[in-house]
């Protein structure tokens, strides 16, 4: 197969107010060296995705804020394949638009779809698996995802289950279930036909914009109007982009289609979704305590995660058990690890503070 028909668009538009104080609305998550690997999230994804996918067929769909940031960190681009949306509209609108766009260069492409912010340690599996996504999406009028082992009854990730074929390397998916509650996602893990959605997709550009035709048509028809890799097209999106709706690609289309299949695929895949999976990703020292600082002094605490925007300050904690601290030039964070799901709340009651967006 030749690799000059494979794609990739890299996801890279969101706020990720959960990782606030760190991540703010003008320099969030995926543009940021969480982990401290000496590489951004963004950095990394392009990485890992360049082994498999030409880069010049690599493009990057961002907020129109964030173009500046992605030329900085990813300058190996072609800017022309860095692409600013003139406003959310969660992840339908982002594909049609990058599956009009790619198919009026190559209306063979093969197109991988990663989120810019994803944890994946096991990247010769990983490759491996897109390589076979790209295969069955050349041959196949298939949409692809991969699928992810679930490790426990998570209930912030979206589950595929599958129909159940043996030592077969890809399944057809028989339904989709967004973010189930605990009791749900519990039955799910024992009967073993389920995965967790990581919002990976591969599908030939036909495929995907015949799905939009039958199940999205408004949408379809809005993209219908652009003169694609044109000085026009940035104009003709503002248009379009106020009138389509806000839905996801998972809801749109892939929870309606008949001809979606999943590759079951153990990545040591994290979405880093939280200051907890962070932690838990981190490297810890004795105390099970996730630092990035050398100057730390603890008396009678384990399992916190401190990070620090100058890891030369010196850090003292005595009798601290399970917390998040994060501190940066504008802001300190104290919470309880359990409480992570609560840092949307802390920012938008912030933001109801005077001058609180400052700190945003």
């Amino acid at each position: 197969m030749s690799r000059s028909n494979n794609y990739c668009v890299i996801m890279a538009g969101g706020v990720g107010s959960r990782f606030w104080p760190l991540s703010t609305q003008k320099h969030p998550k995926q543009f940021q060296d969480i982990l401290g690997t000496g590489r951004t999230m963004i950095q990394q994804t392009y990485d890992r995705i360049r082994q498999i996918v030409p880069v010049e067929n690599i493009y990057v769909i961002t907020n129109k804020e964030y173009i500046t940031l992605t030329e900085e960190q990813l300058p190996d681009l072609n800017p022309e394949n860095i692409v600013g949306e003139p406003m959310m509209k969660n992840t339908a609108a982002c594909n049609i638009y990058m599956a009009k766009k790619i198919a009026h260069k190559n209306a063979a492409a093969n197109v991988i779809v990663l989120p810019a912010d994803h944890l994946i340690l096991k990247e010769n599996i990983f490759l491996k698996k897109v390589e076979l996504a790209f295969n069955l999406a050349e041959k196949n009028d298939y949409l692809i995802t991969l699928g992810i082992k679930p490790t426990r009854p998570d209930t912030g990730y979206g589950y595929i289950q599958f129909v159940e074929k043996n030592k077969a390397e890809y399944f057809k998916v028989k339904t989709f279930t967004e973010k189930p509650d605990l009791e749900i996602a519990k039955t799910f893990l024992e009967s073993g036909d389920f995965l967790w959605n990581a919002g990976i997709f591969v599908w030939n550009v036909q495929s995907i914009l015949s799905a939009f035709d039958s199940y999205l048509p408004e949408m379809y028809h809005n993209f219908e109007s652009c003169e694609y890799n044109s000085k026009e097209e940035e104009r003709c999106i503002d248009l379009i982009y106020p009138k389509v709706s806000k839905i996801s690609i998972d809801n749109g289309i892939l929870e309606k289609a008949q001809n979606v299949y999943v590759i079951p695929a153990d990545l040591g895949w994290s979405d880093l979704g939280t200051w907890t999976s962070i932690y838990e990703n981190a490297d810890k020292d004795k105390q099970e305590n996730a630092v990035n600082t050398k100057h730390l002094v603890t008396y009678n605490s384990t399992g916190n995660l401190i990070k620090l925007k100058n890891e030369n300050k010196a850090v003292v904690i005595d009798g601290l058990k399970n917390y998040i601290v994060v501190d940066t030039d504008k802001a300190l964070l104290i919470c309880p690890r359990a409480n992570d799901q609560l840092i949307k709340d802390y920012v938008s009651d912030l933001k109801s503070l005077r001058k609180g967006e400052k700190y945003l």
